[in-house]
């Protein structure tokens, strides 16, 4: 077999078609993948988005198919274990739509509402299993999604914002999360140099440990957070993978277990 043949047989993975961690990057995209963003983007839009996640799937798992590399009507252990999930959240009159693979978010966008019904949680967070994500936890994803990104006011808002969520207080206590972010944001804006400059990685990874009253989040968290976030941005957009996606996700995946 030549080394053509070999390379047009390769199956269309993850990793050529979103910026997604190494650990599904290699994972080739399946049908039933592609069918489960379909139906999670019917399910919050109404349907399915042209040029949108679901879309590019869908492309991908049918050269797989042709290709004879993902066998019809099969799922990946990307779609098995990790699941496709398309999330709204309503901000200021604005519609944030959120989509990720697992915890991965590949997709941000927003969309106008003139009618918007924020998504409310069907039960206290007192409800929430004990397996439920906390904001520490959602906190400490954003280190992974988007921890090379040096720390900007915008994020030291959301921060701070997830902070005073779970402490209950109306300002940011000294020497917390929000305080070092704040600082960290304050020194990025005299570094010149990109690579010297404090990342959220080096602020978030250990957060959930730093938070000692951690608690589930709620959509009602995730709106406090992305809205801190988007007026302090100076697009009125949240960041790709930061910490307003982050949080609104595991409020999302908390969300589900009440239902």
């Amino acid at each position: 077999m030549s080394k053509e043949q070999e390379q047009q047989q390769q199956p269309i993975k993850y990793g050529d078609v979103f910026l997604v961690s190494e650990k599904i990057a290699n994972k080739p995209i399946a049908p039933l993948d592609a069918a489960a963003m379909q139906s999670a983007e019917n399910q919050v839009m109404g349907q399915s988005q042209k040029g949108g996640p679901a879309s590019l799937m869908q492309a991908a798992a049918a050269k797989n198919v042709r290709a004879g590399v993902t066998p019809h009507g099969t799922a990946s252990d990307v779609g098995t274990n990790l699941g496709m999930n398309v999330t709204e959240t309503i901000v200021d009159g604005q519609r944030f739509i959120t989509q990720s693979i697992g915890d991965q978010v590949i997709v941000r966008c927003a969309n106008p509402n003139p009618n918007p019904t924020a998504d409310k949680m069907v039960a206290p967070p007192s409800a929430v299993d004990s397996d439920a994500v906390t904001i520490g936890e959602a906190l400490e994803t954003s280190a992974i999604s988007a921890g090379d990104k040096p720390i900007t006011q915008t994020d030291a808002a959301a921060i701070q914002a997830a902070e005073m969520r779970v402490t209950g207080r109306g300002n940011t206590p000294p020497g917390g999360l929000g305080a070092e972010a704040q600082s960290a944001a304050t020194r990025n804006e005299q570094i010149m140099s990109y690579e010297n400059k404090i990342t959220l990685g080096d602020v978030l990874t250990d957060a959930a440990t730093r938070l000692s009253d951690d608690k589930p989040v709620t959509i009602q968290d995730a709106e406090r957070v992305i809205a801190a976030e988007v007026r302090n941005d100076p697009n009125l957009a949240t960041n790709l993978g930061g910490v307003g996606e982050s949080v609104a996700v595991a409020a999302r995946m908390n969300q589900q277990k009440l239902k």
